[in-house]
């Protein structure tokens, strides 16, 4: 119950490791092969070095020029043909012109490279172009029209034309420019095998740029001249137009001193509008008060006495103060006397005098404020009037002076064009032949003392390092696809399994050989590793003796089968031991002993043909063998049944220990059914051969049927080449020396 529970653990444990990227094993993958990695790093650095030392030197010649972004100039204009620059744009256009075709077509043809053996494809073992598949791409029929393809190939003009064309290509190829971070210097580089060439094609290059600038500043300086001549003409007809028009209009509109006219006319216009407004102001003042009237007037005269407008008006207040004193003595002498007594009389004479009064200064008054109303009103329209006629009048004269501007301006804007294409005429033509250039060369290309290609050392040192990562890669991808178990590490790490031990590799010896191989004591260190297999399974059953062993594998071909005869061997001398071959599918057992075809073996046995004593065959003293007996059609129902386990029950009774050797786990399931009735199992694997996922697979089908795993052998074990490797299997037999007395 505790292997049960314990051993799922372990898988966990095992898959979590598998998960993780084991950098020591890497580390040792890589230490195992270092020979190899550094027999093809030394091979390939070799190699290399044969190749450059074969390479060609190529030698590299450096010029400096200094471009300014804008020239020395003679005159105070700006120069007409706009060369200079303000960006870095103006750079960058003159590092593509010291690469431009043109400049690299002077430099061939002042160096008369087509010649030159370096560049000349006449005078080299592979030509440089294939002259009629470059006619093909080119269409030359425009140039001589009335021959045919071969015939121009094979002229000598057409000849030299593509020779030309491809020596330009390969100088252009062999240039490179490289501006200098953050000034205005730019370096020329030319590459060759002949570095005094080299040196004087690089000097070539910016002459032939600097005198290319001179040239392309006169032919623009020309060009511009002729355009400004063409010009002139044109503007001095458009400024004597100009004139001409500006005098007309003068003529026809009597302009003398427009601004003269101009300040008259505003300073009339800005009394009248002050009139104006006084006359609109008394205007609106007349007609209140003659509304005032108007509104009172068929109310009769009484009314229209007490109109504000008629009221204040002094002498109407005088007369109606007069007109109440008189009224208010009527009244008074009223309530003495009569109406004829003479004093009566008297009083109302002089009341009706003063009413007749006030009313003769009322109408006087009334008819007074509508003579003021019609006055101010024929005033205000009179003084509009004037006001209109002075702004027509300035605004006629305004309209006489836009266009006499209008026509003024065009005058002035032709002039001035006329002057300054004439000033800059004048300057062109006085600084026509002035040469003045923005590069001039700072450092000229001297002979290089050594070759910038191939770096020798530095090919070899990077071709040393690519085979060294080519070989460690390839060495980490082999250990990646070679999922095997090569060392007792593999199997504890990968199953979670102890190792009892492992068997080196029988080289040249036969099955039957094997099968004995610890009876004849021939391999010291073979039969040191069987019994170091023994003490193992002895100590892991101290408490509780595995009365019955169990030996399998992954599939056929591993070894089980001679591991459980060898190890039956070993166990017979301590103890009681029997050998069962239950593999009825592929019995060997019978062939190692070199048993009588027919003997009757377990299968016999089980199924009831054959007795117990005819199957048992006894090889000394202490070890007997129980053979698979006849094939039977059905094995794993044999093992099944309960027959089988009783016939183990009588084996276990008259034998120490009981040796299984089973059939594989991943070919049938006949070793399931046989740890049901073990005490241990020990699973087999085969070293370099076995590959990791299957045995993974048949260790967990037997630990999922609570089979007694007790540990694994690594069989068939290379030394030698483990040792090579770096895997040491001292600990199990050379640690005794085993291994020396073998190769005495």
């Amino acid at each position: 119950m505790e292997n049960s529970h314990t051993r799922p653990d372990r898988g966990a444990m095992a898959q979590q490791l598998d998960d993780e990227i084991d950098l020591l094993q890497l580390w040792r993958t890589i230490w195992r092969r270092k020979w190899s990695i550094l027999t093809l790093m030394l091979v390939v650095m070799m190699l290399a070095a044969l190749v450059v030392l074969s390479m060609t030197p190529i030698y590299r010649a450096s010029s400096t020029l200094l471009i300014e972004q804008q020239a020395a100039k003679v005159v105070s204009i700006e120069e007409v043909y706009g060369l200079e620059g303000n960006s870095n744009e103006y750079l960058q256009t003159q590092f593509e012109l010291l690469k431009s075709r043109g400049l690299a077509e002077r430099v061939v043809r002042q160096l008369n490279l087509t010649t030159h053996p370096e560049f000349d494809p006449r005078q080299q073992p592979e030509p440089l172009i294939d002259l009629k598949g470059l006619f093909d791409s080119m269409d030359v029929s425009r140039w001589l029209p009335m021959t045919t393809p071969d015939d121009l190939v094979e002229s000598e003009v057409m000849t030299e034309a593509l020779i030309f064309d491809a020596v330009v290509k390969a100088f252009m190829e062999r240039t490179s420019i490289s501006p200098i971070m953050k000034t205005q210097l730019v370096r020329v580089q030319i590459e060759m095998a002949d570095a005094r060439l080299a040196a004087q094609a690089a000097n070539a290059l910016a002459n032939a740029y600097i005198e290319s600038q001179l040239e392309a500043r006169l032919a623009m300086t020309q060009t511009a001249t002729t355009w400004m001549n063409d010009r002139l003409s044109g503007l001095k007809g458009k400024l004597q137009e100009s004139e001409r028009r500006l005098q007309e209009f003068r003529e026809s509109e009597n302009l003398v001193d427009l601004e003269g006219v101009t300040t008259v006319a505003g300073g009339e216009l800005s009394q009248t509008g002050d009139r104006l407004i006084d006359a609109r102001r008394n205007r609106a003042e007349a007609e209140s008060q003659y509304r005032q009237v108007a509104s009172m007037r068929n109310g009769g005269w009484q009314r229209l006495a007490s109109v504000p407008a008629v009221l204040s008006n002094q002498l109407v207040q005088q007369l109606k103060a007069e007109e109440g004193r008189a009224r208010s003595k009527v009244q008074e002498l009223s309530r003495r006397y009569g109406p004829k007594h003479p004093s009566m009389i008297s009083a109302q004479s002089e009341l009706s005098a003063a009413t007749t009064n006030l009313r003769s200064q009322v109408d006087q008054v009334v008819a007074s404020i509508e003579r003021e109303y019609q006055l101010a009103t024929a005033n205000e329209r009179s003084l509009q009037g004037s006001f209109n006629e002075n702004k027509e009048q300035i605004q006629d004269i305004k309209r006489k002076e836009f266009k006499l501007r209008e026509l003024q301006r065009e005058v002035d804007g032709n002039r001035s064009l006329y002057d300054t294409f004439m000033t800059r005429l004048k300057e062109t033509s006085a600084t026509s032949d002035f040469e003045s250039v923005n590069a001039r060369i700072v450092d000229p290309a001297v002979v290089p003392d050594e070759p910038v290609k191939p770096k020798k050392s530095l090919v070899v040192a990077i071709a040393g390092l690519l085979a060294l990562m080519a070989g460690i890669g390839m060495v980490l991808l082999l250990e990646f696809l070679n999922n095997t178990f090569k060392s007792t590490e593999d199997v504890e790490t990968k199953l979670n399994l102890p190792v009892l031990g492992i068997l080196p590799m029988l080289k040249g010896k036969e099955r039957r050989d094997i099968a004995t191989m610890f009876t004849r004591d021939e391999d010291k260190s073979f039969t040191e590793s069987i019994r170091t297999i023994r003490t193992g399974v002895v100590l892991s059953g101290l408490d509780n003796p595995h009365k019955v062993l169990v030996v399998t594998s992954s599939i056929p071909g591993e070894g089980k089968s001679s591991v459980a005869a060898n190890l039956a061997f070993a166990m017979g001398q301590m103890e009681k031991v029997l050998l069962i071959d239950a593999d009825m599918r592929r019995p060997t057992v019978a062939k190692s002993f070199d048993f009588p075809v027919g003997t009757p073996g377990l299968a016999n046995l089980v199924a009831g043909t054959a007795r117990l004593e005819d199957c048992i065959k006894e090889l000394d003293e202490n070890l007997s063998v129980i053979p698979a007996g006849t094939v039977p059609p059905n094995p794993l129902e044999l093992l099944s049944s309960q027959r089988f386990a009783k016939v183990l029950r009588v084996l276990e009774d008259r034998y120490d220990r009981i040796i299984i050797d089973s059939p594989p786990t991943q070919a049938v399931s006949d070793a399931l059914v046989l740890s049901t009735h073990a005490n241990a199992l020990i699973y087999v694997i085969k070293s370099e051969s076995t590959a990791i996922p299957l045995a993974k697979r048949g260790v967990g089908q037997l630990l999922q049927n609570n089979a007694p795993v007790t540990g694994v052998v690594l069989n068939q074990v290379d030394i030698k080449k483990a040792k090579k490797q770096g895997y040491s299997y001292g600990g199990y037999y050379d640690y005794y020396g085993y291994s020396e007395t073998r190769k005495a």
